[in-house]
């Protein structure tokens, strides 16, 4: 309609890798370090798992241990992010964003408070706002 913005025509997700893969998620993203827990590979139907993204095993470990809060683990990841093969993966993905659907998937129980909401923001700051 006229005066209507126009609509992104990419759209960039999350969803738990647990999840029944849908046709429309697009390029399927696994974003976590290590292979989810009683998933078969053949099951999980990714399309890029792309580790220069996921936070490393130091901050990881802090984050689930007894001082780990999500805004100082939000703070380090965006340091963590800025290594130059972190930027080239998310310069990737914003490509691959750019012509269509992509689904960042993970285990966390919660996503809110999981680095797939700092991903989420730095691919499209629209939707992770």
């Amino acid at each position: 309609m006229p005066g209507e913005p126009a609509q992104p025509a990419h759209r960039v997700r999350v969803r738990r890798i647990y999840e029944t893969p849908s046709p429309d998620d697009g390029v399927r993203v696994l974003v976590d370090r290590l292979w989810p827990r009683g998933l078969a590979k053949t099951d999980a139907h990714i399309d890029e798992w792309p580790k220069a993204l996921t936070p490393s095993t130091e901050l990881r470990r802090w984050y689930h241990g007894t001082e780990g809060e999500y805004e100082e683990f939000r703070r380090r990841y965006e340091a963590e992010l800025q290594a130059p093969d972190a930027v080239a993966a998310l310069d990737r993905l914003r490509s691959i964003a750019a012509k269509g659907t992509v689904t960042l998937l993970t285990a966390a129980k919660d996503p809110s408070v999981s680095h797939t909401s700092v991903l989420l923001r730095e691919l499209d700051p629209q939707t992770g706002a």
